[in-house]
């Protein structure tokens, strides 16, 4: 149960980055250091320093990499409008904060996000989860522009069962960790 919004109201490169450097991420703005270790703190049960990851991502301000790494844990940063550097083949872990709704083609970005993972490694997802379609209509999500995908409950179910993940660990219906299981 995923809903999508049309390919033609998607925006622009070039929107979507004024619209992303409109926000406040930044290391000092402790409400969204907070927001961002929603994911973190439960995540840190399952990572561990020699481990590589990436903040698949992490947008104009790379903040989460720095809070993992003051956990002394490695992160890279990958955001395909801020930081569109060349990915690893594999990664231990990888954090996908607010960007499962961003997805223009879901479908392809989590095979691409599954492949990237190697076999028992774990995926924090951070992402609003809609659960009637009644609220979906004035709920607060739909109203940003850069919002395009739209997941349920039902549609993470189905993402572990094709892609090969395993949950571990939900919370508030936005904090998800998965582990990868197997190979799709």
């Amino acid at each position: 149960m995923l809903i999508s919004v049309d390919s033609r109201y998607f925006l622009s490169n070039d929107e979507e980055r004024a619209r992303y450097e409109t926000h406040n991420n930044m290391i000092e703005n402790k409400g969204y250091v907070e927001f961002l270790n929603r994911v973190i703190q439960p995540m840190l049960k399952y990572i561990q320093p020699g481990m590589a990851g990436v903040d698949y991502g992490c947008g104009p301000g790379p903040i989460l990499s720095q809070l993992v790494h003051q956990a002394g844990i490695e992160c890279d940063d990958y955001d395909p409008i801020f930081y569109p550097k060349p990915l690893s083949d594999r990664y231990d872990f990888v954090f996908s904060t607010e960007t499962f709704e961003h997805f223009f083609y879901p479908k392809r970005e989590i095979e691409k996000l599954s492949a990237l993972i190697s076999p028992g490694g774990y995926l924090g997802v951070m992402t609003g989860m809609w659960d009637s379609i009644e609220r979906f209509k004035t709920w607060y999500y739909t109203r940003d522009p850069t919002h395009v995908s739209f997941f349920h409950r039902d549609t993470l179910d189905y993402m572990c069962k094709t892609f090969g993940f395993t949950e571990l660990y939900t919370s508030d219906k936005r904090v998800i960790i998965l582990q990868k299981t197997f190979e799709k």
